[in-house]
């Protein structure tokens, strides 16, 4: 019905990246608790088919969202959409072809794009995703590397990353559970597993038929 609104194929997009990251198990291994058992894991082998679908999704999201751009700089549904399609390929980028320099520069587009839907939409807490993610992830690295990226324009800030990930889990309309997942993950992170337990259940009695978060509570209650 609306084949010029950039949501849909980025829609397609996240499904597409999702369910790539249930088939390896992506989100499971987030849940490991230092950055070394992290950085050892296996890399990932995407479905090349499946990778093709994704990148032809984000080219049509982009197009379109472009395309209102020029029309109107502040449509809200484009400057989603953008904020959205950099953070499905830096998740691409990090999660599943381990390429961490990429995935910063997504990192920082859907930021960029976070702060102008902000600036014209300020109860779009689904932006705050973006913008908590990258604070929490850049002011997770070490100070020499902190200091680059905040020359580069990121800003490193963990527990302000917290609290924006906390206001769109509290108040965000597509992206709640995601937030939700990602806050249990930092507190999993922070060794706070009390409060990721209990995002954990949350989502489960929310998402009954999901079985990565009975999995996820069974794990973190056994290693407490």
């Amino acid at each position: 019905m609306h084949p010029d609104d950039p949501m849909g194929p980025v829609s397609e997009a996240a499904g597409f990246l999702f369910s790539e990251f249930n088939r390896l198990g992506v989100l499971e291994a987030q849940f490991y608790e230092n950055d070394d058992a992290w950085d050892k894991r296996p890399k990932p082998s995407p479905d090349p088919a499946l990778r093709g679908h994704f990148r032809d999704a984000i080219t049509r999201t982009e197009n379109l969202a472009h395309a209102k751009l020029s029309k109107d700089p502040k449509d809200r549904d484009a400057l989603f959409a953008m904020t959205l399609s950099s953070g499905l390929q830096a998740d691409y980028a990090a999660l599943i072809e381990k390429k961490n320099l990429a995935s910063l520069h997504f990192t920082k587009e859907a930021s960029v794009s976070a702060q102008r839907l902000l600036s014209v939409c300020h109860d779009c807490y689904d932006a705050l995703l973006a913008t908590g993610f990258s604070k929490y992830i850049i002011g997770s690295m070490s100070t020499p590397v902190r200091w680059i990226l905040r020359m580069g324009g990121l800003p490193a800030d963990k527990q302000g990353g917290i609290a924006d990930l906390q206001k769109t889990a509290e108040h965000g309309h597509y992206l709640a559970p995601f937030a939700r997942i990602l806050l249990a993950i930092a507190y999993v992170r922070e060794k706070d597993k009390p409060r990721a337990v209990e995002l954990l259940s949350g989502l489960q009695r929310e998402f009954p038929g999901n079985t990565l978060f009975p999995r996820q509570i069974e794990h973190l209650q056994r290693s407490r």
